[in-house]
């Protein structure tokens, strides 16, 4: 399954405005940008290699879990590009772990209009995101060769 398959099932089934797709890279503890519904603003291949809030990496990546922002203020507590994500017309997010094994491969990062998430949003990204595996486990193999 391809990474605009995963787009397309998280955008029919909850929504979305600005969609990417970031793999996990531990050696560097690096995220990188894997897959982008905007890639003149998100391009594929970009790097973030400092933590952007306390705790989101603790929370995402080792601890496995998601991370919902339902409001403007809570993306400009997570992301320094608050103010592209706000131009885009972003005010909500939720990050799911991709997580295979008790790996964590990457996260999805789903944003829309400020109020478009609940708490049943965030349980429907989070059983959509194995969709991303496959995608994830072949990005990484081919790295690796």
């Amino acid at each position: 399954m391809t990474l605009s398959i995963v787009e397309e099932q998280v955008r029919a089934a909850i929504g979305v405005r600005l969609f990417t797709v970031l793999a996990w890279v531990p050696e560097r503890r690096a995220l990188r940008r894997v897959h982008s519904s905007h890639p003149e603003q998100y391009p594929v291949g970009g790097e973030k290699t400092v933590e952007v809030a306390a705790g989101w990496l603790a929370r995402c990546i080792t601890g496995q879990q998601p991370y919902f922002g339902p409001d403007a203020a809570a993306v400009r507590e997570i992301f320094a590009d608050h103010a592209l994500i706000t131009e885009l017309g972003c005010g909500a997010v939720i990050n799911v772990p991709v997580v295979d094994g008790g790996r964590t491969l990457g996260v999805l990062n789903i944003l829309d209009a400020e109020g478009s998430y609940d708490q049943d949003s965030v349980v429907t990204a989070q059983s959509l995101s194995a969709s991303a595996i496959p995608a994830l486990r072949e990005l990484e193999e081919k790295e690796n060769q």
